[in-house]
C-alpha cells in the first residue's frame, strides 16, 4: 500500500481510503458483514477510514466504531456532519449549537475520544462560516478533534474560508473532499488548484461515480439498481441519476465501452483504470473506495500500484475533456443562487 501526506499536516494516510457510506441501511444492513470488510482493509494496508454521521443516520459509524475496536491508534479516522439527524430544523446544518452536538454524538457511536479528520458535510449558506470555524476551533483546542476539512465545496467558499481562518485566528481547513472522476471533472479547474495553492490535502468522493465506472452498467448488461442487495446503492436510491433513457446516462452507457476498451488495451480492470486516474491527479492525497462487499474491496485494491502511461491519459482527456462532468449532477452541489427566487427580482405590486 502506498501513503501520502494529507496536504501538510504531517498526517500519513494510504492511498485509498475506505469510505464507510454502504455500510448499514443505505447499503449492507449486515453489520457483521461490515466490520468484516473494514477489518480486512485495514489488515491489506488501509489506514484511512471515512464515514458522516449522516450514513444510515448513525449506523454506519457505530458499525466503524466497532470495527476498529483494539486498533484505534493504527487508524485515521475522519467523519462529517451537516445533513439532517431529526425533524427538529436544529439539528442539521453548520451552526455552532449543532456542530459541538453533532461531533459529541459521532463520538460516542465511534466509541472514540477524538476524531482525526472533522469535515463540513457541505456548505450552508444560512451559517456565517466564521461561526462554523469558531466552532470547530474549539473542537479541536479541546483535544476531540484533530484537523478539520471541508467537502464539495466551490473555490470561491475554499479560498473564503482560509480568509476567515487567518484574519480571525480560527483553525482552518486542512482537507477538501471533492466530487472527482473520469465523469466528474468539473473540480480540476478550480477547486484542486485552489487546495494545492493553500497546501490543503484532497480525498475524492466516488471515484467510481456512484459505480458507473465498474463497468457494471452496460446496455447489454445489468440494469442500474438491479441485484443490489437489501441495502441497494445510488441507483435504488436516485434512479433518475441511472435512467438510461436519460441524455446524460445514456453519454455514460457511450464512454463506459470505450473506457473498457482503454483498460483492457492497458491491462487493467476498468476499477484500477478510474482510481488510477483519480490518484494521477498531483493535488490528490487519498481516493475514498465504498465496498458494500468483501468481492467488491478486493476488486479496488491495487489500484494505487498501477501506473498509467500519458497515451492513456490522453485518451481519457479526448473522451470527456478536462474540467466537465458528464452530468450536472456529479458536481455534488448546487448553488442556492441559482434558485429562481434568488436570481429573479421580483415583480413590484399593484
Amino acid at each position: 500500500m502506498e501513503y501520502r501526506t494529507l496536504g501538510r499536516t504531517g498526517i500519513q494516510v494510504s492511498a485509498l481510503c475506505l469510505g464507510a457510506m454502504m455500510f448499514g441501511s443505505w447499503g449492507n444492513p449486515d453489520r457483521q458483514a461490515g466490520m468484516e470488510v473494514i477489518r480486512a482493509g485495514l489488515d491489506a494496508g488501509i489506514n484511512f477510514i471515512d464515514t458522516a454521521d449522516v450514513y444510515s443516520r448513525g449506523e454506519s459509524e457505530e458499525i466503524v466504531g466497532q470495527a476498529i475496536k483494539g486498533r484505534r491508534d493504527d487508524v485515521v479516522l475522519a467523519t462529517k456532519f451537516h445533513g439532517a439527524m431529526g425533524e427538529d430544523p436544529n439539528q442539521r446544518g453548520n451552526s455552532r449549537r449543532w456542530v459541538v452536538r453533532a461531533c459529541e454524538d459521532s463520538l460516542r457511536r465511534l466509541g472514540t475520544d477524538w476524531i482525526d479528520l472533522y469535515q463540513v458535510h457541505r456548505p450552508d449558506p444560512g451559517t456565517d462560516i466564521d461561526e462554523t470555524l469558531g466552532a470547530l476551533t474549539d473542537l479541536v483546542r479541546a483535544g476531540k478533534v484533530r484537523t478539520i476539512g471541508s467537502s464539495t465545496f466551490p473555490a470561491e467558499e475554499i479560498v473564503e474560508a482560509q480568509w476567515v481562518a487567518e484574519s480571525r485566528a480560527r483553525e482552518r481547513f486542512r482537507c477538501e473532499q471533492p466530487p472527482y472522476s473520469i465523469f466528474a471533472r468539473g473540480v480540476e479547474g478550480s477547486v484542486l488548484p485552489t487546495c494545492q495553492r493553500y497546501g490543503m490535502g484532497v480525498i475524492p468522493w466516488s471515484p467510481l461515480n456512484g459505480g458507473w465506472l465498474t463497468g457494471r452498467y452496460r446496455r447489454s448488461g445489468t440494469a442500474p439498481g438491479a441485484g443490489e442487495g437489501a441495502g441497494g446503492t445510488r441507483a435504488q436510491r436516485m434512479p433518475e441519476r441511472f435512467d438510461p433513457s436519460d441524455p446524460h446516462n445514456s453519454r455514460k452507457l457511450d464512454l463506459v465501452e470505450e473506457l473498457s476498451k482503454l483498460a483492457s488495451e492497458a491491462g487493467c480492470t476498468l476499477v484500477h483504470l478510474a482510481l488510477a486516474f483519480v490518484l494521477n491527479h498531483p493535488a490528490v492525497s487519498s481516493a475514498i473506495i465504498g465496498p458494500r462487499t468483501m468481492d467488491q474491496l478486493q476488486g479496488q485494491m491495487g489500484a494505487c500500484d498501477l501506473h498509467l502511461e500519458e497515451a492513456v491519459l490522453d485518451r481519457i482527456d479526448e473522451l470527456v475533456p478536462p474540467g466537465t462532468n458528464v452530468a450536472p449532477w456529479d458536481a455534488g452541489w448546487a448553488s442556492p443562487a441559482l434558485e429562481p427566487g434568488r436570481r429573479r427580482r421580483p415583480r413590484p405590486g399593484p
